[in-house]
């Protein structure tokens, strides 16, 4: 079995979220599995033979756009597992300085160069003649690949069994563009209707992909069952209803070659379940990268997160001086909206004993956190799958987080009377039920070490690795290949 996964991110090559780190663990566990992948993503600024070990191909194709021909070559780079990375050159809608847009504003051609990026993925793998059983895309910025499939290269015999996945790793982005881009993606106007491709007189392309897919899936069990309601469909929640059993949910994985305390390099000692005596030395480590008093008896609380009203931060910002007057430190990483950056500033300044603030995305930093925190925190309002509750487990800082979406699938709840669980849940996005279950958390702690001992260690003999997943990505383009085999037949 051969597949193409389509991306417009891949770690460590360019990244913004958990995207990217799923497509740097995902289709090496696949290659495990017997899976021949090749994954595209643009050649953005930042990928350069300096940095890359990259190696131009003779390989290129030209697209014809609103009456332009644009051309773009390729790049590559095998791995050592067997993946091979390819990469679209074109310098007029890649060699920018962000992925999507500046710190202000979204790129004004996003159509536009994602249109390009989709037709693009078709048309090497036709150039190439390779014949890719599955066409495997990622988001909206890939998602018209299912479309292209079905429209402009359905005739084409090297394409005829091939099936199509659509992946959806955050409904919340769905690449929406004015009608009139519907000459730029190059089908005909009767796609534009509101069962296919029209979304409010809009154009929306993840829509799109959702109705022309062969699978889709979101990325936990829960999401699956979240996006099916108002509340998380973003508008398509009927779209999604349609798709039946066509729609699985799958539950991302970590890899545990970058993410684990018995091998991490980036933190202040290497631990194991079996030896849990380094998580001191990287507690102590972390209280002074922070500025914060060392010791021992305080817990500390980390947070790494985009700082934005999808991710908590504001339940967490309404919290915080109630949650500032107990005995525990905070230490917060990430970006996000201005307002909540600022906010969280002005917090930091007044509670500069208890809580550090580092409004940067740095990764040694980020390792440091999940080595030193006692308790990881992850409140948000609506998380597809989430990454960090994972590493907070394989770290042994317990997760204390919202029960949705991928967080509730993975956390299992602690019980006192089986002293059984991995970290502790709330239900509401409500300040008040924030505050009592890190209340809860704070207690078991200070009162019962052996207790919260058997959890940390619990939560680090978790596997969330790739290997699961993959299985089970793998049966689905099976299922995919299968239900295409039966259409095709006369």
């Amino acid at each position: 079995m051969r597949a193409l996964m389509v991306s417009s991110e891949v770690t460590p090559f360019a990244q913004t979220g958990g995207l990217g780190e799923v497509m740097n663990g995902l289709p090496a566990a696949l290659v495990g599995l017997g899976v021949e992948v090749d994954v595209l993503m643009p050649k953005y600024r930042r990928i350069t033979p300096e940095d890359f070990p990259i190696e131009k191909l003779d390989l290129h194709v030209d697209i014809d756009l609103n009456a332009k021909r644009i051309s773009a070559g390729f790049w590559q780079l095998r791995d050592r597992q067997g993946v091979r990375y390819l990469f679209l050159e074109n310098d007029h809608y890649y060699n920018r300085e962000g992925l999507y847009g500046t710190k202000d504003k979204d790129y004004k051609d996003n159509s536009e160069r994602f249109v390009f990026f989709c037709r693009s993925a078709i048309s090497m793998a036709l150039s190439q003649g390779v014949r890719y059983d599955i066409f495997h895309s990622h988001d909206w910025q890939a998602a018209l690949v299912p479309v292209y499939l079905r429209t402009l290269f359905a005739g084409e015999e090297l394409l005829r069994q091939s099936a199509s996945i659509m992946t959806i790793h955050n409904l919340g982005y769905q690449g929406v563009f004015w009608h009139l881009d519907m000459p730029l993606v190059g089908v005909g106007w009767e796609f534009f209707n509101p069962g296919q491709m029209e979304f409010y007189g809009q154009l929306n392309f993840l829509k799109s992909g959702i109705v022309f897919a062969d699978e889709v899936n979101t990325v936990s069990p829960s999401y699956r069952n979240e996006v099916l309601t108002r509340e998380f469909g973003f508008g398509l929640d009927g779209v999604l209803r349609e798709k039946g059993d066509q729609l699985t949910g799958i539950l991302n994985g970590v890899d545990y070659s970058v993410w684990n305390p018995a091998t991490d390099i980036r933190i202040g000692a290497n631990y194991s379940p079996d030896d849990l005596s380094g998580k001191a030395k990287c507690k102590a480590d972390l209280q002074r990268v922070a500025g914060l008093r060392e010791s021992p008896d305080i817990p500390v609380i980390g947070l790494i997160s985009r700082l934005s009203s999808q991710k908590g931060l504001d339940i967490l910002q309404e919290a915080l001086p109630s949650l500032m007057q107990r005995n525990l430190q905070l230490v917060m990483l990430g970006t996000g909206e201005p307002e909540l950056q600022k906010s969280l500033g002005e917090m930091q300044s007044r509670y500069a004993e208890k809580m550090a603030l580092f409004l940067t995305y740095d990764h040694d930093l980020a390792h440091k956190i999940f080595a030193g925190a006692d308790i990881m925190l992850v409140p948000s309002r609506y998380e597809p799958c989430g990454l960090t509750q994972l590493y907070g487990l394989k770290y042994g800082a317990v997760p204390l987080v919202r029960a949705t979406g991928g967080l509730n699938d993975s956390v299992q709840e602690y019980d006192p009377r089986r002293d059984a669980g991995t970290g502790f849940k709330f239900g509401r996005p409500d300040a008040g039920e924030l505050e009592e279950t890190v209340g809860k958390a704070l207690y078991l702690y200070r009162e019962n070490k052996e207790t919260w001992k058997r959890m940390v260690i619990r939560g680090m003999k978790q596997d969330f690795s790739w290997k699961r997943s993959a299985a089970q990505y793998k049966a689905l383009y099976e299922k995919a290949l299968r239900d295409r085999s039966q259409y095709q037949r006369p």
